[in-house]
């Protein structure tokens, strides 16, 4: 029996439908979003791998001490790099693009990697995205010892 003054509030399940449709809405919208950030993150996560392995690969491509081993040099430390980033170096491509070796020879090495889709701590490296790219160029020290011939672009 109810007193006039007495308020108690029936508790029920009306209107649930609605609300459990807007949790699980919600839910798929954190997680689809969660992942397109963890994407974008990955792909900038390799554009930086790519661009010190770049940077290095042509460092050391200008200080070898000749053209025989500049490539192979350039090569192992774009891979060296990748690995300390924790990417696969097989999965890269290393293409040197210049004169042949010598004095003032301006050399450009440009780095490609397939960044992944999402990369997680404990799950690793899932799906496949696009071909992610970069590039670093040097001149050959005109006044190094060890080369022969003479400066052209002194």
């Amino acid at each position: 029996m109810r007193l006039p003054g007495d308020r108690r509030r029936e508790w029920g399940d009306h209107g649930f439908a609605g609300g459990a449709d807007g949790l699980v809405f919600g839910l798929l919208l954190f997680v689809v979003g969660t992942l397109m950030v963890g994407n974008a993150w990955s792909v900038v996560d390799t554009k930086l791998a790519l661009y010190a392995a770049s940077r290095e690969a042509t460092r050391t491509y200008v200080e070898a001490p000749d053209a025989a081993a500049a490539a192979a040099r350039a090569r192992q430390a774009a891979a060296a790099t990748l690995q300390g980033y924790g990417r696969d170096p097989t999965r890269s491509t290393v293409a040197i693009m210049g004169a042949p070796f010598g004095r003032c020879v301006r050399v450009t090495v440009v780095v490609s990697y397939r960044a992944p889709l999402v990369q997680l701590p404990i799950i690793g490296v899932a799906g496949r995205a696009e071909e992610v790219t970069a590039q670093h160029s040097e001149i050959v020290d005109p006044y190094r010892s060890g080369l022969s011939g003479t400066s052209t672009c002194g």
